[in-house]
Order: C-alpha cells, then sequence, then structure tokens
C-alpha cells in the first residue's frame, strides 16, 4: 500500500487537462452570454432518441458531472417537449420512432429548433439504408445544427451549443 501511495504522490493527477480547463472557461463564459441575451437565462433542452446505440446519450450524461456540470451555465435536460426550447436529437430516424419524434417537435412551443447529435441522425454512420431506416433526419424536421462525432465528445457537445447559439440573431 505505501508503494501505491508514494507512487501516486509521484506521478500527481493524470486526468487533468489544463489546456481544455482553460479553453472550457472561456467557452462557458460566451455560452453563458449567449444564453442570458437569447433564452433569459435558461435554455430549456429535450434529449430525444430515434434509435441509437445509446454512446451519444452516455456522453450527454457525462454533461451533468460536476466538471462539466451544464446546469450552471443554464442548459436543463427537460422531461417534456412541451418545456423545451431545443430538441437535441440523437440516433437513426428508423421507421417506429419518426413519427414520435415529429410528434415530440410539434408539442414544442414556438420558437423551436432541432439539434441533431451524432452521426446517425445525418445518416453519416456505420448504419446504412435499410428497411427499417431510410432517410437522414432533416428530411422529416427542420435541423438548426449538427453536433458531428461517433459519439461526440462532452467537450465537442459544448462547442455544439455555443455553435447554435452564435447562428441565432441578436435580439
Amino acid at each position: 500500500m505505501i508503494r501505491f501511495w508514494n507512487k501516486r504522490v509521484k506521478s500527481g493527477i493524470l486526468t487533468e487537462n489544463l489546456e481544455f480547463d482553460e479553453e472550457l472557461k472561456e467557452i462557458e463564459k460566451e455560452l453563458k452570454n449567449h444564453i442570458n441575451k437569447h433564452f433569459a437565462g435558461s435554455l430549456a433542452v429535450r434529449m430525444v432518441d430515434s434509435g441509437s446505440c445509446n454512446a451519444c446519450e452516455a456522453e450527454c450524461n457525462a454533461l451533468s458531472n460536476p466538471y462539466y456540470n451544464l446546469e450552471r451555465l443554464g442548459i436543463y435536460f427537460v422531461a417534456s417537449p412541451r418545456h423545451a426550447d431545443v430538441i437535441l436529437l440523437s440516433g437513426l430516424m428508423s421507421f417506429n420512432m419518426t413519427p414520435h419524434v415529429i410528434d415530440a417537435y410539434n408539442q414544442m412551443p414556438n420558437p423551436k429548433w432541432v439539434i441533431t447529435l451524432g452521426d446517425c441522425p445525418a445518416m453519416e454512420s456505420v448504419f446504412e439504408k435499410t428497411f427499417a431506416i431510410k432517410t437522414p433526419a432533416n428530411q422529416h424536421l427542420p435541423i438548426a445544427h449538427h453536433i458531428k462525432g461517433c459519439p461526440p465528445t462532452p467537450k465537442d457537445i459544448i462547442k455544439g451549443f455555443l455553435e447554435f447559439l452564435r447562428l441565432l440573431p441578436h435580439p
């Protein structure tokens, strides 16, 4: 046990990424400013899975941990599309889920936006057209922004939110 602690003290903290920490602080500051301007301090996001492998959802779960903690920036995941400003859509638009995704979109109050997450909604994933998956999400919904990756990292998702907010017209 003493050998373990001696080794641990000598190696230091290996999980910190100081360059990303500084970049994340700048991103968070700009993200918070945009959310305050456009959404009066809170952006409500409804996560919708239209048939994914759950890798994108796992990365979104990491956004709630103390390191990223999106809620302190004003981004909240909500349970109902009726409370959402944005749908965060992951997964392929499968034959069975397409009507439910469209229904969730229709339940949202105006103005409403859709952000696609990962390569699946854009049909850029390993899954090709099959009997159950025929079209990309943009043929069913108006996509405001796309966050690339399979799966995108929490850093990519945060940057994607910022890119989306930059696209909005100034109030």
